[in-house]
């Protein structure tokens, strides 16, 4: 008999505890303000924020994640510097490799050619013209990596597609062309 009250009593206990929560009303919260900030709308005014505006400018100096700061600016002087000075980081075995190749065949082919004489599918269209082969240009693994970075007449900046690193691997890969034309 003293089992039945005792597993009565504990049964009783548990409901009463387990009928006081609330889910609805959660527990309370230290720093409620942490867990639920103030929302504000892009670019809407606010009196917290500098200027009255919610949509600030970063930081100077700040830059972006993953971002490779590039010293040598987008003019002439800044080509023939890279041209000169900018020598490529890559090791024996990232140059051995066929993923500059690959990324020739995919953002350079069209243009340049696949030999690199400046015969490719779109100036055999006459969609560009003056493509010039790579052997009658002066071209250093600096003076490529600049033009992939910023680009150079009709040709445009390859910077948002290819990482620095595709970028000198494709610069090896157009010095290797050079050499067999």
């Amino acid at each position: 008999m003293k089992r039945i009250y005792k597993i009565t009593l504990l049964v009783g206990i548990t409901i009463l505890v387990s009928s006081c929560h609330n889910n609805s009303a959660p527990n309370y919260q230290y720093f409620p303000n942490m867990y639920e900030s103030v929302g504000y709308e892009t670019y809407s005014e606010a009196s917290v924020f500098k200027g009255g505006k919610e949509g600030q400018l970063p930081v100077e100096g700040t830059i972006n994640r993953g971002f490779e700061p590039y010293e040598y600016e987008n003019s002439t002087a800044g080509y023939e510097l890279a041209k000169t000075n900018l020598k490529s980081p890559l090791t024996q075995e990232e140059r051995s490799s066929e993923k500059g190749k690959e990324l020739f065949e995919i953002y350079c082919i069209s243009c340049h050619g696949a030999s690199g004489n400046g015969k490719g599918k779109l100036v055999e269209r006459e969609k560009f013209l003056g493509v010039p082969s790579y052997k009658d240009r002066v071209i250093t693994e600096g003076s490529i990596f600049h033009v992939e970075t910023y680009g150079l007449n009709a040709m445009g900046s390859h910077a948002n597609q290819l990482s620095a690193h595709e970028r000198w691997l494709v610069a090896d890969y157009v010095l290797k062309l050079k050499s067999q034309l």
